[in-house]
């Protein structure tokens, strides 16, 4: 499978770590592509740490991997935002370090549902009413609606928590609005970014994560090949069984076992 392949995007959170631990063997795995001269990509939907945060923890487990290689949908929408909605005023149920990053682009943090222009929803471990209620008034008054990421869950040590898809399935019901843009997986916004650290000459590219409605399906969408591992989320039929993968695996490491 491997010489099949010049190019791996990797999911992180579910196929390459899970909670605080590296998954068995990932570091062996990643490294060995490394050490063939494959380019490798690290994708994450998460927003609760910065890209050098997640750098330095895979670096702590011995992944041999530079910080330009990571990319989560934190980045993907401060870029956005800079060059649509500079200087606008959000509101976000997120936790602190995605508000501090999104306020780094230039915009104003509200709580006052009147002042908001953009309603951000992203995985918020610290939700409760007050901010569901807040977010939904301000979709009343007109606030735009996007996600930094639509996963239903996030998989964690010991099982899973609820992440933005089911939060923004409760607001679309209070509010009587729908979502309006997605920047992390499956959207072109994140695969626009991939696209831009993958090289040209360089195109036969796989696809590796734990999720079939985002990481499975942005492959699918794009044509690009994919590798579902079990290390993640569970997999729920849920009308999804025409979102396929290529492959099977137990884990990364099944990369390269021989």
């Amino acid at each position: 499978m491997i010489n099949k392949y010049d190019s791996f995007i990797f999911d992180l959170d579910g196929t390459i770590y899970r909670g605080d631990n590296i998954i068995p063997n990932a570091d062996k795995a990643i490294n060995t592509l490394k050490e063939l001269g494959k380019v490798t990509i690290f994708i994450s939907n998460k927003t609760t740490g910065t890209i050098k945060e997640y750098y330095t923890f895979l670096k702590s487990y011995g992944l041999n991997i530079d910080e330009s290689e990571i990319l989560n949908s934190t980045y993907v929408l401060k870029n956005y935002l800079k060059d649509n909605y500079p200087y606008k005023t959000f509101y976000a149920i997120g936790e602190e370090i995605f508000i501090k990053e999104i306020s780094e682009t230039g915009l104003n943090y509200s709580e006052d549902p009147t002042k908001i222009d953009l309603l951000l929803v992203t995985l918020d471990r610290t939700l409760n009413y007050k901010k569901l209620e807040i977010a939904a008034n301000a979709l009343e008054n007109g606030a735009r609606f996007f996600a930094a990421n639509i996963d239903d869950t996030c998989p964690v040590d010991g099982g899973e928590v609820l992440d933005a898809g089911s939060t923004i399935s409760a607001l679309e019901k209070r509010s009587h609005r729908k979502l309006e843009l997605n920047f992390g997986k499956p959207s072109k916004f994140m695969m626009d970014e991939i696209m831009k650290r993958l090289s040209p000459n360089k195109l036969k590219t796989l696809l590796i994560g734990d999720r079939l409605e985002t990481d499975i399906a942005m492959g699918n969408k794009f044509g690009i090949d994919t590798a579902l591992v079990s290390t993640g989320v569970k997999h729920y039929i849920n009308g999804n069984t025409e979102i396929k993968p290529t492959y099977y695996l137990n884990s990364v490491f099944d990369l390269i076992k021989k």
